[in-house]
């Protein structure tokens, strides 16, 4: 029993390390409109204060090693979770946009790499069968998370305390200081000393890169009809500092990343189905919560429900898949299963009307959504690294640039669905608004009908006002509507793509 506990809390420590990750993911994400209502700041802010998070735990997650081997995984461990719970505070007490960018630039500081050190955990502690348990803890914490974020997020906004969400995060800093300053140890420090080496001037690169590229794909957001030049020159000098980053980490002979000998087929074409399922998740995040709420009505703590229900689908996937691995390892048939449950997701989607029961309709949806998740990206994790699993530096390596991605495609698919829904939302409601004249008898049919409603209650003159506002609201509700169908139609198109694509691949087997 006590040569247990070591493992116990190793797994422990891996738990509340992924925990950390995905709770502030999925809260921050859910809780964004209340968030900008109560510390005062404006959605181009609040996309401002995202894009400098994210490219900040780029910068960290790129570090993770080289501070690891200078300082002991334990140490590295303590001082990320010190500063991430002061992050949190700072956040939790936050009052307008400079306080709060500040809370989640401190909290990117400290807690961007947390997640990536916990996978590195599992390959450095963990072997044979222990190594399966510390990926089944950190898959679990995925799911849970994933499921728990919502509801807790809409907890905490519906009993206007907002603030909850970061006490929450602060706490779990808190029990993850605790839990590595029992179970780790400094072995790694001194490590690999002088074969990997860090260029200030190539991180300050590697920062302005992602930066730029995540702020220019917003600003397009924000002035679509504005300056385009600008911001498109932006882009472009973003997508140049990342290539010359790469480049210069590829041509190095003691790199930060040791990019040249991941350039096989398996790790690249795994990076190209977590940057898919990356993006989806990014995307999903902002358009369901939207959907549900804006467009159809619910209220914030309705959507949490709806959300943590369904998402308890990917603690269910997890349990399954995890049971048929051991026996059944090749990973088609579960790619091919996400891809179906991704297709249906988008779908039943699709089919939504103001009408729809959410028992019927949506839940189901967001229970397939959760599977897609918790089935492609598992396994492509257990894929993509097979071939670099024997050199620790570059299995390293791998699974920092795979976590960098990851940060960059959640923020890029949030960037690509508000670009998506504004550009389609303009779209319907022009050709909606074309039909709004007297010459329509529709139109005039659903006037006369709320004028004869309202008129009884706030007079002949004022109803009449209210019925012309009441259809524009209509109006701008069916552009949304149509909107949203739109993007869950591509997302059924990019499902039957994977299936095709997963079916004819022959890197996997």
């Amino acid at each position: 029993m006590n040569m247990r506990v070591p493992e116990l809390g190793l797994y422990a420590t891996i738990f509340v390390l992924a925990a950390i990750e995905f709770l502030q993911l999925s809260m921050v994400a859910f809780g964004a409109g209340p968030i900008m209502g109560e510390v005062s700041i404006t959605p181009e802010d609040f996309s401002l204060i995202a894009a400098i998070y994210a490219s900040v735990a780029i910068l960290m997650i790129s570090m993770q090693r080289w501070f690891v081997t200078r300082f002991g995984g334990r140490q590295f461990i303590q001082c990320s979770t010190a500063v991430s719970l002061l992050g949190a505070v700072l956040c939790a007490t936050s009052h307008d946009f400079a306080s709060f960018l500040l809370g989640r630039f401190v909290m990117a500081v400290g807690g961007g790499a947390l997640f990536t050190s916990a996978r590195m955990i599992i390959h450095h502690r963990l072997a044979g069968p222990k190594r399966f348990m510390g990926i089944k803890s950190l898959a679990y914490s995925v799911a849970l998370c994933i499921s728990a974020g919502p509801w807790l997020a809409a907890q905490a906004v519906s009993n206007d305390t907002w603030s909850v969400i970061f006490w929450l995060l602060a706490i779990l800093d808190v029990v993850a200081f605790v839990l590595a300053s029992g179970s780790l140890n400094n072995s790694l420090r001194g490590y690999e000393e002088g074969r990997s080496d860090w260029n200030p001037g190539m991180q300050v690169l590697l920062v302005g890169g992602s930066f730029g590229l995540l702020y220019a794909l917003q600003r397009f957001y924000y002035d679509f009809y504005g300056d385009v030049l600008f911001v498109a020159s932006v882009l472009v000098a973003a997508l140049v500092a990342l290539i010359l980053y790469a480049h210069h980490q590829r041509r190095r002979r003691q790199p930060l990343l040791h990019i040249r000998p991941m350039l096989h087929t398996r790790y690249l074409a795994g990076l190209t189905l977590f940057l898919f399922a990356y993006l989806m998740l990014g995307a999903n995040n902002y358009v369901i919560p939207v959907m549900l709420q804006r467009t159809l009505g619910y209220s914030w703590e309705s959507v949490g429900h709806f959300e943590a229900i369904g998402a308890l689908a990917a603690v269910a996937t997890f349990t399954v898949v995890s049971k048929l691995l051991p026996k059944h390892p090749s990973p088609r048939k579960f790619w091919i299963t996400g891809f179906i449950a991704l297709g249906l997701f988008g779908v039943m989607l699709m089919r939504l009307d103001p009408s729809a029961s959410p028992w019927l309709h949506i839940l189901p949806a967001l229970a397939c959504y959760n599977i897609f998740l918790l089935t492609v990206l598992p396994i492509t994790a257990m894929q993509a690294f097979r071939e670099m699993e024997s050199d620790e530096t570059l299995f390293s390596n791998a699974q920092q640039l795979k976590n960098m991605l990851a940060q960059a495609g959640i923020a890029l698919g949030i960037s690509i669905a508000t670009l998506g829904q504004q550009w389609r939302t303009t779209v319907h409601y022009n050709v909606l608004n074309a039909q709004v004249t007297p010459d329509n008898p529709v139109y005039e049919a659903t006037i006369r009908h709320l004028q004869e409603a309202l008129s009884t209650s706030v007079g002949p003159a004022q109803a009449g006002q209210i019925a012309v506002a009441r259809v524009a609201q209509m109006l701008n509700q069916q552009a949304a509507l149509l909107a949203n169908i739109d993007h869950f139609s591509m997302i059924a198109m990019l499902a039957s793509l994977g299936i095709v694509v997963t079916l004819l691949q022959r890197v996997f087997r």
